[in-house]
């Protein structure tokens, strides 16, 4: 095997240098055996490479990356791969978006950044707009439905996805880019190769850039991006070894924009806007919208002031972060028949979203035996039937002292209040590979992953036009009245993961056949401590704040309240896959791969079961298990590619919001199984040498088993169509219905001329109609008069097509080597459409009244742009 691996290795130095097909230096390694298996390698037409592995694989290189725009996200990029949807917030990629895979979402696909695993440790959340700049990155590899054997996830049924950044180069030289468009558009990057500078070839890059734009729909705010890069890559000898430690940080200050009520209700008088009495656009122009200059209210002595609404409209809202990490890769020969990976990784972050709340002056009475209610703090004594206490309380801050600077403590105010979080996370990821013969190697590997996760609630103050005076009030928290730290939510996590896994590969009928089979047991642990109280099974806190006093009596006053506490949650999980590939000729294979997958519930799902008791139903929620297959077909020649491939996922234990009938609220837990099925396709070919074109397509259907119980009949049973016995089960009709949020379908290619240093490319994608609800119903609203619903949305998003151009001029004749000019205009029509959403359940229902709740926001698609960039090389 190793004269195998050492002609295979050779070919990829000549044909495809620097391509890897997967995460970690271990899972790279270990493949290099199955990426070549023919006399010559298609290094991929567009950019767009079908690896002949056991998986359904899409790569991208940096030949199609680079022609996406300047700056970016990598995700957009991956909008080409049959399979993947993904709604950018913006043009530039800077302000966030939503990915889909086979109609998984973000918090079920793995992303990670040279093996290093990027999904938020609390909710498994991805950030888009927090990735490396595009110039870096080599190559991406998505996996369609399956994971490597020493992924550090802990949500991938959908599947991987996975970059990796470029190595340093031989020689010395310097790469400048600068950049221009729409909307204010400005960006500057910069990379400095060293070449060898050691007589060990030790070499090295440094890189920065700088993004800026306006908002794109309104006249508020603006995105500022920066970001700092650095890799030293030193070889080990003449064998393939090498240690790599690389530096990464990212800096994000922007705005919310571009989310809407999705409703197009006319009638109330409503206007496309961001506010809950708003509604989304319906014509082109309507996206545009003009928030109004507003001043925060001035505080009167001795008056009751009012918070007014200065401050509190979404775009006013910032979203910032800082992000940084640190990630090593080595491979070390033990002997000519084993090869030891290790991959560590450090990674920090800094990051908040959320808006404003109110802030009383007075305190909380939180005695719910007060007659007839609550009593006014700001003048009552505590007493038998008074509590009287600083804290957040029922959504509102409650300082106990004056904020308005008008000497009483009678007002309100509004102050900012996101949801912070702060993440320290130390990982490795290491394999030891053998070499059993020729044709058979094995795989020992062990993961390690811990993640603290703080997340707190501090409050901060707005200035005197309603923006806030710092974007991070966890670097100046307020203080209520005796010195707590006032938080709407205070607790700290611990995300551990040990994981040990194997895995073989062997080679069959003179190389014709390839299996590769694995194992991995992960141990996932959560350790969650909450310092507040929980209110409700929907996971709604009470806190008294950092350092605050809890009195003795709360839990005796409101019988209802969780008390703050610890737990412990454990996962663990034998997970199997199985893959072949066979070549019937040297250009035509077959592929197979069946892999179990594990979505372990996230903090927010677990910190909600804190409202249930230890050991009653409700306090333990169990995690998402998956089996996936594919089975499909590759053809591939010096001038055509193509692969199509039909999948089948089963998963069990869905986690979403439904109805308890016991508590009359809504909570997290399992509901049962779901399947998923569809068929994925691409094909590109090159007739000539100057033209080559490219098409994909996706199917996608999903099916929900069960109707899912939302509440019971009121005793008026006329409210709720179906209602004959008051207290009879009421059920949204989920059985046999799709799931929300993911595309039906999606298709679209791309076209590409070449000519004398002109390239023009043209791509386009229709993404089908996605269901706004799990009901695949319509949104609704009650009329004022006996509560009759009015349709205010369609049950789906309606299709949309965008279409893509860029344009690249070389400036070689004109006597400058490696430099161009490139164009890119994005959604060249100006298509407008609805962006990306995660939908829901159903829409918000109180049985008992027979309302209907308001409608999800959503995000505007991102309107056409234009940008122009210079890269200069030498």
């Amino acid at each position: 095997m190793k004269q195998f691996l050492m002609g295979s290795a050779a070919i990829i130095a000549i044909a495809m240098p620097g391509m890897a097909f997967a995460q970690s230096t271990g899972s790279q390694d270990f493949e290099d055996a199955i990426v070549v298996t023919g006399a010559k390698v298609n290094r991929g037409i567009e950019g767009i490479v079908l690896p002949d592995t056991t998986k359904a694989k899409g790569v991208l290189t940096q030949d199609i990356i680079s022609k996406q725009g300047s700056g970016n996200t990598i995700l957009n990029a991956i909008n080409l791969i049959p399979g993947v949807s993904f709604q950018n917030n913006d043009p530039y990629g800077s302000a966030g978006g939503q990915l889909n895979i086979r109609g998984f979402g973000p918090d079920r696909v793995s992303l990670t950044f040279d093996g290093m695993p990027l999904n938020d440790t609390g909710n498994y959340a991805i950030y888009s707009n927090q990735q490396l700049d595009p110039e870096l990155i080599e190559e991406i590899n998505v996996n369609l439905g399956s994971t490597d054997v020493d992924s550090p996830t802990a949500a991938a049924s959908g599947g991987t996805v996975n970059y990796r950044s470029i190595v340093p180069t031989d020689d010395f030289h310097v790469t400048l880019v600068g950049a221009a468009g729409a909307y204010d558009m400005f960006r500057l990057f910069g990379l400095i190769q060293t070449g060898e500078f050691t007589p060990f070839g030790t070499k090295a890059w440094f890189s920065a850039s700088t993004t800026r734009n306006d908002n794109v729909f309104n006249n508020f705010g603006v995105i500022d991006k920066q970001q700092y890069n650095a890799k030293v890559y030193q070889p080990i000898g003449s064998n393939g070894d090498f240690v790599s430690v690389a530096g990464h940080f990212n800096s994000n200050r922007n705005n919310f924009f571009g989310s809407l009520p999705l409703r197009v209700d006319t009638d109330q008088g409503r206007k496309a806007g961001p506010n809950s009495g708003d509604r989304y656009p319906i014509t082109k122009a309507e996206r545009f919208y003009t928030l109004a200059p507003c001043t925060v209210p001035t505080g009167v002595a001795g008056r009751a002031d009012a918070a007014g609404s200065c401050g509190t409209v979404f775009d006013y809202r910032f979203n910032p972060s800082d992000t940084g990490n640190i990630r090593v890769n080595s491979r070390f020969t033990l002997s000519d028949k084993l090869v030891l990976t290790v991959d560590p990784s450090y990674q920090y972050v800094k990051a908040n979203g959320g808006g404003t709340v109110v802030g009383n002056e007075a305190r909380r009475d939180i005695n719910p035996a007060g007659s007839p209610g609550a009593a006014n703090c700001a003048t009552a004594a505590n007493s038998a039937t008074v509590q009287c206490q600083a804290g957040f309380f029922g959504g509102q801050a409650y300082f106990g002292r004056d904020l308005n600077g008008d000497g009483d403590i009678l007002d309100q105010v509004n102050v900012l209040s996101p949801s912070q979080t702060q993440t320290h996370r130390f990982a490795v990821l290491s394999s030891l590979l053998y070499d059993i013969n020729d044709d058979n190697r094995v795989r020992l590997s062990y993961t390690f992953d811990h993640g603290r996760h703080r997340q707190t609630g501090e409050v901060g103050l707005l200035g005197r036009t309603g923006e806030a005076l710092d974007p991070f009030p966890v670097d100046n928290p307020q203080k209520d009245v005796n010195g707590a730290i006032l938080q709407k939510r205070d607790r700290l996590s611990y995300a551990i993961l040990h994981q040990v896994s194997a895995e073989y590969l062997g080679k069959f009928f003179d190389q014709a056949l390839t299996v590769q089979a694995g194992i991995r047991a992960p141990f996932f642990k959560r350790k969650l401590n909450n310092n507040c109280f929980t209110s409700s099974a929907s996971g709604f806190v009470e806190c008294f704040g950092t350092d605050g006093t809890i009195p003795g009596n709360v839990q005796t006053l409101n019988p209802g309240w969780a008390a703050p506490q610890k737990r412990t949650f454990n996962y663990n999980k034998v997970l199997p896959s199985f893959g072949v590939n066979y070549k019937l000729t040297p250009q035509a294979s077959i592929f197979a791969n069946y892999s179990k997958g594990l979505s372990v519930p996230g903090t927010d799902s677990l910190y909600n079961s804190f409202f249930f008791p230890v050991g009653t139903d409700g306090s333990d929620p169990s995690p998402e298990t998956t089996d996936s297959f594919d089975l499909g077909v590759r053809y591939t020649t010096g001038r055509l590619q193509a692969q199509a491939s039909a999948w089948y996922t089963k998963y069990k234990n869905r986690l979403a919001s439904s109805y308890d009938p016991e508590l009359n609220a809504s909570v997290y837990r399992n509901l049962g199984e779901v399947e998923k099925y569809g068929v994925d396709g691409s094909i590109s070919w090159a007739p000539i040498e100057y033209f080559n074109i490219y098409a994909f397509g996706s199917y996608l259907k999903s099916k929900i088993k069960d109707d899912i119980q939302i509440g019971v009949c009121p005793t008026n049973v006329s409210l709720v169509a179906g209602c004959t016995t008051a207290g009879t089960p009421v059920f949204a009709p989920t059985a046999g219905k799709r799931e929300s949020g993911a595309p039906v379908y999606s298709f679209g290619g791309r076209a590409e001329v070449n000519f004398e240093g002109v390239t023009v490319g043209v791509q386009a994608k229709r993404t089908g109609r996605r269901y706004v609800y799990d009901t695949n119903l319509p949104t609704y609203r009650n009329t004022a008069a006996a509560l009759t619903p009015v349709q205010i949305y369609g049950a789906a998003a309606p299709g949309y097509t965008l279409v893509d151009l860029d344009a690249r001029v070389s400036l070689e004749h004109f006597g400058a080597p490696n430099t161009w000019f490139q164009l890119n205009v994005s959604n060249l029509f100006d298509k407008f459409y609805v962006g990306g959403f995660g939908g829901g359940l159903n829409q918000s229902y109180t049985v008992a009244t027979g309302v209907y709740g308001s409608p999800g926001f959503v995000q505007i698609g991102s309107p056409r742009a234009v940008s122009g960039s210079l890269h200069v090389s030498f």
